[in-house]
């Protein structure tokens, strides 16, 4: 439909008028025709159109293309910026998760330490009654001997 070389914006944005043209001025006429070449009126506003996008050098296609490309730039910059605003979620995570590793083995040494005096208090009682009785038993039969 038209060259290899010609923007396919343009050409895109040539049908897309065509159409919002089309539906505007014949829409509700869409449904009822009966005839061939009911819309020949139309003809008019495809050449007129035709000539406005042939020269792509046109300042109105050359506003369009422009309009294209700071669209592109505008989403590739929000892109850009997700990928940053993800990156440093990552990062914080990563910080988080080594505080919590560094964390969790201060708790594990901690309970350990708790476990160990609990142990300490519940047993030494009992450990020093039988040294003492050890002891008492031992002397005695070192002493009567």
């Amino acid at each position: 439909m038209c060259d290899r070389s010609y923007p396919k914006k343009l050409a895109f944005q040539y049908l897309e008028d065509l159409k919002n043209e089309f539906e505007k001025v014949n829409h509700s006429q869409i449904e009822t025709v009966a005839r061939p070449y009911a819309f020949i009126k139309f003809d008019t506003f495809i050449q007129k159109t035709r000539k406005l996008y042939l020269d792509t050098q046109t300042q109105r296609n050359l506003a369009k293309l422009n309009d294209d490309l700071y669209e592109v730039q505008q989403i590739m910059t929000r892109n850009v910026q997700e990928v940053l605003g993800v990156g440093e979620k990552l990062d914080q995570v990563s910080q988080m998760s080594s505080r919590l590793s560094s964390e969790s083995r201060i708790y594990a040494e901690k309970a350990k330490d708790l476990s160990r005096q609990a142990l300490i208090r519940k047993w030494a009682p009992v450990a020093i009654v039988l040294g003492v009785v050890f002891v008492l038993l031992w002397l005695r039969g070192y002493i009567w001997k």
